[in-house]
């Protein structure tokens, strides 16, 4: 692995921060020391997480080792597309026009809200009785 032609950046998901170093390879994805397929058994996963590199026609062109914390399923997946599209940015600058037309750049923000005090949750009150 060479010093300038590695790429890094950081994604974010809900609870779910992902780092993502980029370098030029053949396609293979390593999330937490574990293949791809090992680390998400579930076939939308895995489509989420090449979709940037689909879009881009980048696929198969790099290798991505991934350490990604915090967080589900759903936000580990979504912090993952959001480091790697960075990541293909940084590595050709020219992609960012077709990434941000799918929708990959921007952090997707949405974030559970928190338990406010004297209700069962969030939204969620207690039953009123009227008498």
């Amino acid at each position: 692995m060479e010093k300038e032609n590695v790429y890094y950046a950081t994604g974010k998901r809900k609870t779910a921060i992902a780092r993502t170093w980029l370098f030029p390879g053949n396609g293979e994805i390593t999330i937490n020391d574990r293949k791809a397929e090992e680390y998400f058994p579930l076939e939308s996963a895995k489509i989420i997480l090449s979709k940037p590199f689909a879009v881009t026609n980048t696929a198969g062109s790099y290798d991505v080792k991934i350490r990604v914390l915090g967080g589900g399923v759903s936000g580990q997946v979504g912090a993952i597309r959001h480091s790697i599209t960075k990541a293909l940015i940084l590595a050709d600058p020219a992609l960012r026009q077709v990434l941000k037309r799918a929708g990959f750049i921007k952090r997707d923000p949405r974030v559970k809200e928190r338990k406010k005090y004297g209700q069962k949750g969030a939204r969620g009150r207690f039953q009123f009785s009227k008498r």
